[in-house]
């Protein structure tokens, strides 16, 4: 399974989301690679804390860019059981190339005017890169999202007009547990004490995306 969560927004969350997902795949006891595709270089910040910290990452994290996304990711597929690419909250050629290439494509979306509008230019990405890439699954789902309240609901249904993008009844909700883990190279089902809630809604996630 190859795995894109990208955004042509920034702030919504993709980093996190990668993150968490590869070190669930990984105490599930998959073998997992890790891309990090945005210029931030966030998702190898993280990957170096976490070595420091617990010795090892359990993943493989490669940075790879533009072109050599696309080329080297195809290259490495058969040896890992997933891989999870993290691209920039752009148009850029990073995300296109991982476009072409993935499986399915998660979308994070913030319950928020602005990103909602941002869906409209994936969706344009999404439809281009099915030209090479037809069984390419697009998803958004809310994340970062209020506990509760009428904002989650109303930026669910206009989620829902997009077309060429799936939207799913699933919500990572706004919690401390993602900032306090990661702050200590930890994914969420790691960090103690343990938000149960969060830890389920992202098991959800992933039964879901990866089937």
């Amino acid at each position: 399974m190859i795995l894109t969560v990208g955004n042509t927004k920034g702030g919504v969350g993709k980093t996190t989301v990668a993150i968490n997902l590869a070190i669930l795949r990984v105490i599930g006891g998959q073998d997992v690679l890790l891309v990090d595709g945005d210029d931030q270089g966030s998702a190898t910040l993280f990957s170096q804390l976490r070595a420091e910290k617990l010795g090892s990452g359990g993943y493989t994290a490669v940075t790879l860019s533009g072109s050599a996304l696309r080329t080297q990711v195809r290259q490495l597929a058969p040896k890992y059981d997933d891989i999870i690419i993290d691209v920039g909250g752009r148009d850029t050629g990073s995300l296109r190339a991982a476009l072409t290439v993935s499986h399915v494509l998660l979308v994070p979306v913030q319950p928020r005017t602005f990103d909602i509008w941002a869906l409209d230019q994936v969706a344009a990405l999404v439809e281009e890169a099915r030209e090479l890439n037809p069984k390419l699954r697009a998803i958004a789902f809310l994340n970062g999202a209020d506990a509760q309240g009428r904002d989650n609901i109303d930026a669910h249904e206009a989620m829902a007009e997009v077309e060429g993008i799936e939207t799913v009844d699933l919500v990572l909700v706004r919690r401390k547990t993602f900032p306090n883990a990661g702050a200590h190279g930890r994914g969420i089902i790691e960090a103690q004490p343990r938000d149960l809630k969060a830890i389920a809604e992202l098991t959800a996630l992933a039964k879901m995306a990866f089937g």
